[in-house]
């Protein structure tokens, strides 16, 4: 046998000095892990809560400092200068502090959409941190129905068809929707549940796990998974078993059935929690395909479990599955590779049987049925073994789909039926996941702890640095232009029609209302959160930073925004509801009607900059000679290039139902202020003959405040409503004269019913189209006309367009000229989106409020009086539907 020396090795020759040169390494370089990831492994086998980094249904990202003393909290935001999202800077958490011999260890969020936190001691003490500030999102109504649509995009030609499913809510929950329960198991195999009362105190109630009976036996591991009316609880012992309990919640009391899921608001909770053994096994088995089995690996470093379900085909359940994870790093100098071990077991039911001399004995004495109960055992499956460090867990798809997160950054998805790898290869016939069509994470280091949004689209890492950084679905730019799939996954900045075609899919696959041509009344209207939710991604993707011109379809979108928060808050502070009625009423107070009469002027300022742009489009030659047949197709990119967008917010019946309902509300607000300031009169001259009470002097004043505004308009809004009106007369006649046509010509043209479901389809697919920018049809040449030829040079009549020329519109932040652009940079002003009122940075004593998404900002107010707090608990989010983030105070970005 040679020897390996025997045959020359190629090195370079300007290192070596002599024989033994230090230069020259002969021995086979091993990549380090270094000590963090060691670290992290044995925390994860020591204790099983000891997650550093959590994210909510609401945004906010929890972390932990490294040495554990500090709480950190973070959220993305869109950045008001450029436009683009980023993780903003930690904001310190001051109530809850860790030392250096307890240090802070895990993170908790709580399922619902009140973001709850709780945080975990190395000691094992609870601190739960509510964030009880308008900035959380609305509870959901108890009377929603507890089911969800869900499915993949089947292609079907050039489209999708959404495939659709229903996944029924199953476990218990605490009774008021609103809130949520939280469960710990102790080492000593204690279970604690953490509870809020009516009253919105925290109560704990215990229990002792009777399956752990021994006093040497340590809980290292546990795991809580919903299944129907009970909790499955997972505990990993020191003795290296395996236990599946069942928990039974019962809200009402000892004694009383958990299958009560409807209790009195005002009852009071008494909690009791009653323990079931359902199996028990061990959890250590080495399996044939182990390599390199060595001590580490005869720890757990996960436990996870999960409920009962339906398979894919929905004709039969799958059993709970419990699923444990065992990890070995690559340690220096080792050759021993990175490995995890998923042991499996599922939980089936098997049936008891007696021995036949036992079933002879019972058929002799004529004895009952010698049936025996089904029991549950825990049947172990075969193990999965992955070449990597596996160093989170979490499922996704409704617990049908697993996502691991390994140590070197790059995830897994895994069917949780077969285990199989999931979303390998890219696959545009039935898309259940972004990463099918070519997205994916970007696997830039490693990874220690890792926590997913809520949408799965980004996540959260800490590396060996200890730093937390965001990482997000990104499409391989390098790839555009080389695969068939970039009719799919464009960069958006590229596709055009990428904004279109992805709201219309939206409305189309929820079934989103946008045809408000027949309807008079704007409750429907307001009430539209999926429209709200739309124009919202309309505004969000053409906004590029608050200096810069905003896209046609965003600026459409912010201004309807931003009215239909006008309305909504007019509306009600003037109709406070009738069960609280009796007890505040807004309009008495100051503050209240304050913001009624800052919302009044951006109302009034909003028409008339409407009205002005309607009169200079009239006058406009280039315009008008675009009102004709053979031009009439260059009309909507001229107004594009405009970047015009007065007579879409007109031609669009959900954006002009948005314009009459502010028109309806200046003249009530006008109507309000007027009775208040004769009421002020009367009283005045009562005082003179009496001893009356002095009137509110703050109060009055911003009931007179509210009247000038009202009184004087540039234009009359009633008149202008009248214009409105006829517009909409005409858009309808156009419609029923030339949608029938359309519906009638097809191939196989439907009959009865059918044509009128096609009528009105199609009139929703003109309306979708128009709030979308799109094109204006031949159809509306008449009706625009007319408008342009006769209704508006009436109107204009009415009014001085000299003073709506030079009139000041810098209240509504519309103007997107360079001109205009430079000035509100160099002034330095913001308008408060709830007050309606200028804000200087730097002035005044209160904090302000950045909305994450369109960036806009209010004044952190708090209201002592019940009135306005009730008025400015409806602005707990953002007229886009964004959430608030608190700035430091003289800071405008976190």
């Amino acid at each position: 046998m040679p020897l390996i020396l025997d045959n020359s090795m190629q090195v370079d020759l300007d290192n070596v000095d002599d024989l033994f040169g230090d230069d020259v390494p002969l021995s086979i370089p091993v990549r380090s892990q270094g000590k963090q990831l060691q670290q992290r492994l044995d925390e994860l086998r020591n204790r099983g809560a000891c997650q550093a980094v959590a994210w909510s249904k609401s945004g906010t990202i929890a972390s932990l400092t490294p040495d554990g003393l500090t709480l950190e909290l973070r959220f993305l935001r869109c950045h008001p200068d450029t436009g683009a999202w980023e993780l903003s800077e930690p904001t310190t958490c001051d109530l809850v502090k860790g030392t250096p011999a307890i240090p802070l260890v895990h993170l908790e969020w709580g399922t619902t959409n009140t973001p709850d936190l709780a945080i975990i001691d190395a000691a094992g003490r609870v601190a739960l941190y509510m964030l009880k500030i308008v900035l959380s999102k609305t509870s959901d109504s108890s009377k929603k129905p507890f089911n969800i649509m869900y499915g993949p995009a089947n292609k079907n030609g050039n489209g999708y068809q959404y495939e659709s499913s229903f996944v029924h809510a199953i476990g218990p929950n605490h009774p008021h929707s609103a809130k949520s329960a939280l469960f710990c198991v102790s080492s000593g195999g204690m279970l604690k549940m953490y509870w809020s009362q009516n009253n919105g105190r925290m109560e704990e109630t215990t229990m002792e796990l009777e399956s752990i009976n021994t006093s040497d036996e340590l809980v290292t591991h546990a795991a809580f998974a919903s299944d129907k009316k009970h909790l499955l609880a997972a505990v990993a012992t020191s003795s290296r078993q395996l236990r599946l309990l069942k928990i039974e919640i019962q809200w009402a009391g000892p004694g009383s059935s958990s299958e009560k899921t409807t209790m009195p608001q005002n009852a009071r909770l008494n909690p009791a929690l009653v323990e079931t053994h359902v199996a028990s096994a061990s959890w250590l088995c080495a399996g044939p395909n182990e390599t390199n089995y060595d001590a580490s690996m005869a720890e757990l470093s996960f436990l996870h479990v999960l409920p009962a379900v339906m398979d894919n085909t929905g004709s039969s359940t799958v059993p709970p599955l419990i699923m444990t994870v065992r990890s070995r790093d690559v340690g220096d100098g080792s050759f021993q590779s990175a490995q995890s071990v998923l042991d499996r077991w599922e939980a089936i039911e098997s049936k008891q049987s007696l021995d036949s001399a036992f079933e002879q004995l019972g058929n002799r004495r004529n004895s009952v049925s010698s049936d025996l109960p089904s029991t549950i055992k825990l049947k172990k499956l075969e193990p999965i073994v992955i070449n990597k460090v596996v160093i989170g867990i979490q499922d996704i798809q409704y617990r049908k789909v697993l996502i691991l997160t390994m140590s070197d950054g790059s995830i897994e998805y895994r069917d949780r039926f077969t285990f199989e790898e999931m979303y390998v290869n890219e696959d545009l016939t039935k898309v259940m996941t972004l990463r099918q069509v070519g997205w994916g994470f970007s696997d830039d280091g490693p990874c220690h702890q890792v926590a997913f949004s809520p949408t799965c689209c980004s996540m959260i890492q800490i590396g060996d640095d200890g730093k937390v950084r965001w990482n997000k679905l990104e499409y391989p730019s390098s790839d555009i232009g080389n695969s068939p799939q970039d009719p799919v996954v464009q960069p958006l900045a590229i596709r055009k029609r990428f904004l279109p075609d992805w709201i219309s899919e939206i409305i189309r696959i929820l079934k989103i209302q946008v045809d408000y041509s027949e309807e008079t009344h704007h409750d429907s209207l307001m009430r539209n959160s999926p429209l709200q939710s739309c124009l919202s991604i309309m505004s969000s993707l053409g906004f590029q930073g608050e200096t810069r011109r905003r896209s046609f379809q965003s600026k459409f979108a912010i201004i309807s925004l931003n009215m239909r928060n006008v309305v909504i808050l007019i509306t009600l502070a003037s109709n406070t509801p009738m069960n609280i009625r009796e007890k505040m009423s807004p309009l008495d107070e100051h503050e209240v009607v304050e913001a009624l009469a800052g919302c009044a002027k951006w109302s009034v300022d909003l028409l008339c900059w409407l009205v002005d742009c309607l009169f200079e489009l009239m006058n406009d030659d280039n315009f008008i000679q675009r009102l004709n047949p053979q031009r009439f197709g260059e009309l909507n990119q001229y107004l594009h290039d405009r970047n015009d967008v007065s007579l879409h917010l007109l031609l669009s019946s959900s954006s002009r139902s948005f314009v009459s309902a502010v028109c309806r509300r200046i003249s009530l607000l006008e109507n309000i202020s007027n009775k208040a300031i004769d009421f002020y009169k009367r009283q005045a001259s009562g005082d003179q003959q009496g001893g009356a009470k002095p009137p509110n002097p703050q109060l009055q004043q911003a009931y007179q405040k509210m009247q000038q505004v009202t009184s004087t308009s540039l234009i009359k809004v009633t008149e202008f409503e009248k214009l409105l009106n006829i517009l909409a007369s005409d858009i309808r006649q156009t419609y029923a004269a030339y949608i029938p046509g359309i519906a009638k010509n097809r191939s196989n043209p439907p009959q009865g019913k059918q044509l009128d479901i096609a009528i009105k389809n199609t009139q929703a697919h003109f309306e979708m189209a128009m709030l979308l920018s799109g094109s204006l049809g031949s159809y509306f040449l008449p009706v625009l006309s007319k408008f342009f030829a006769k209704d508006l040079p009436a109107f204009r009549k009415l009014t001085d367009p000299a003073k709506l020329f030079f009139a000041d519109f810098e209240l509504l932040e519309v103007q997107d000229d360079r001109s205009s652009l430079a000035a509100r940079k160099a002034k330095g002003v913001h308008v408060d989106i709830f007050k309606r009122t200028e804000l200087r940075g730097g002035r005044g004593t209160s904090r302000w409020r950045r909305c994450t998404r369109c960036t806009a900002v209010m004044e952190d107010v708090f209201g002592s009086r019940p009135g306005f707090t009730f008025v400015l608990a409806q602005q707990r989010k953002c007229s886009c539907s964004g959430y608030w983030a608190l700035l430091p105070k003289g800071k405008l970005v976190l």
